[in-house]
């Protein structure tokens, strides 16, 4: 998978769009994760109705999550008169996102997820107004925010659960989200409507592997509460 490197976004737009095409491609592989699979449970005991329960939540939330960002791409790509309801309602994922966690975590912990999460989305705005307006300057700073900000969220995860969310594995994830995401604006704005189609399709698979990733890790670390 391509990696958009913070070190290296100067460029002109001509150039940036031929990187985010490339991104386009290298998404679309299709390339296996090297994550493990996370479905099963680690002592392969029969899934607990509580750990069900968590596994479905993440799962709907973070499908929520792709399929609102999508819908706000489409908006902001058609200049749609729905932008701002659809972009009310991503937001509002990212409260549900960390409200989440706060039976784990605490109430500070899921605030904080909830507001590293809406930075994520209003940096993303940004990148898709930039992109539409060929403003290089501009989307190559909201670039370089917006993995800042996937760094930053990886961090968050990696120091409330070490064990199950290793930082560079937290980094990866949210980096590939971020690739994904930036593939299917790009193929949006371009017109290439079947480079979209498979884009949030890919998006789509990948933000499941997060969602069954952080529900594992849950599971394992407050293991006491679902397996007594």
């Amino acid at each position: 998978m391509l990696q958009v490197s913070r070190r290296r976004l100067a460029i002109p737009l001509a150039g940036l769009l031929a990187l985010l095409s490339a991104v386009v491609i290298l998404a679309m592989s299709g390339a296996p994760s090297a994550r493990s699979d996370s479905t099963a449970t680690a002592s392969g005991q029969p899934i607990s109705a509580s750990e069900l329960a968590l596994r479905t939540q993440m799962r709907k939330l973070w499908e929520d999550h792709v399929t609102w960002t999508r819908m706000v791409i489409v908006s902001v790509a058609a200049d749609l008169p729905d932008r701002q309801a659809a972009v009310g309602r991503l937001l509002a994922n990212q409260d549900d996102l960390g409200e989440a966690i706060k039976p784990y975590y605490g109430d500070a912990a899921g605030d904080r997820l909830a507001e590293l999460l809406r930075e994520h989305i209003v940096i993303a705005a940004d990148v898709l107004t930039a992109a539409k307006a060929g403003n290089s300057e501009a989307l190559n700073a909201a670039l370089e925010r917006w993995y800042d900000n996937g760094d930053d969220i990886a961090a968050f995860l990696n120091a409330a659960n070490p064990r199950n969310w290793p930082l560079e594995e937290m980094r990866q994830m949210m980096r590939e989200h971020l690739d994904l995401t930036t593939a299917e604006a790009v193929a949006r704005l371009g017109g290439d409507w079947d480079a979209d189609v498979q884009a949030y399709d890919r998006a789509h698979e990948q933000v499941l592997e997060m969602a069954d990733m952080l529900s594992a890790g849950i599971v394992d670390q407050f293991a006491a509460r679902f397996h007594p």
